[in-house]
């Protein structure tokens, strides 16, 4: 029988936007573990979280060079944290990690769908009473993520959260202006993200027409995304959500929302910060 042939990896091209995205990141991750590797806080565990987390590297459309993925930029900030989890479902992306950071005792990868095991394997270990603390990136390639797992983070009040709202994949696949003609998969998947099907009332307004009412599009992409944040605050349960940070291309078009949601004020206040440092970078 033949082998069969392995599939290559190809990297991610990532623009501007996620360059800023990753510098957030970067940024939020050194003053994290600062806090929790300082004297007074050292009985606590702190893991960081990669929930689709891609080969640890990408190229960057603006230069054409390689450059460092949110695993290779958490993995090496200093401090370190104590325990890392990485997660994505492509093998290839998988075994890039492995290359990388295989023989490291602290770093945990993880191959599969990641809604599945974070609640199994990543979350049950990361809990308030354990003095487990952690910081996770959820950062699906559009709407692959479940509700479910949004809200068990919210649920234990130990894990500060970054989240990619996909606004760009929701206006192209389900937002239509007519939603008559939505495909019920793309359906299924926006109100897995969301949580139930309330996004509907939030999106859409019923008018009259010469043939009966229909719902037709009516909320813009803020109010979607600021509904959102109040799902944050009030379904799943993150005491301080700010103002989510909109991730523009080079057109000035909105390609998803960067929020952070946490426990903790202080952890707000740092991040609205870094938010404000970056707002303005981008094309020129």
């Amino acid at each position: 029988m033949a082998k069969r042939k392995k599939k290559q990896l190809k990297l991610d091209e990532v623009g501007y936007w996620s360059e800023v995205k990753l510098d957030i990141v970067r940024d939020y991750a050194k003053a994290y573990s600062t806090i929790f590797s300082a004297p007074a806080q050292r009985k606590f565990h702190h893991v960081y979280i990669d929930s689709f987390a891609g080969a640890g590297i990408h190229i960057s459309k603006t230069t054409g060079e390689v450059i460092e993925g949110s695993p290779l930029i958490a993995v090496s900030t200093d401090p370190p944290f104590k325990e890392y989890h990485l997660i994505d479902s492509d093998i290839t992306r998988v075994d890039s990690l492995q290359r990388m950071f295989g023989n490291r005792r602290d770093v945990r990868i993880h191959h599969g769908d990641c809604n599945e095991i974070m609640l199994s394997d990543v979350l049950p270990h990361v809990r308030y009473k354990d003095f487990r603390r952690g910081l996770c990136l959820l950062d699906p390639y559009g709407l692959h993520l479940r509700w479910d797992v949004i809200r068990a983070i919210g649920q234990e009040p130990t894990i500060d959260m970054f989240l990619n709202f996909p606004i760009a994949d929701m206006n192209r696949n389900v937002f239509w202006r007519n939603p008559e003609g939505v495909a019920q998969d793309d359906i299924e998947r926006m109100t897995a993200f969301w949580g139930d099907d309330s996004w509907r009332e939030v999106t859409y307004q019923t008018v009259p027409t010469l043939f009966g009412p229909e719902d037709e599009k009516a909320a813009d992409n803020d109010a979607i995304a600021n509904a959102f944040q109040e799902r944050l605050r009030k379904v799943a349960g993150f005491k301080n959500v700010p103002d989510p940070m909109p991730m523009r291309n080079s057109k000035g078009a909105i390609v998803y929302y960067l929020f952070f949601a946490s426990p903790k004020p202080v952890a707000q206040h740092i991040v609205s910060h870094i938010f404000d440092k970056y707002r303005n970078r981008g094309a020129t």
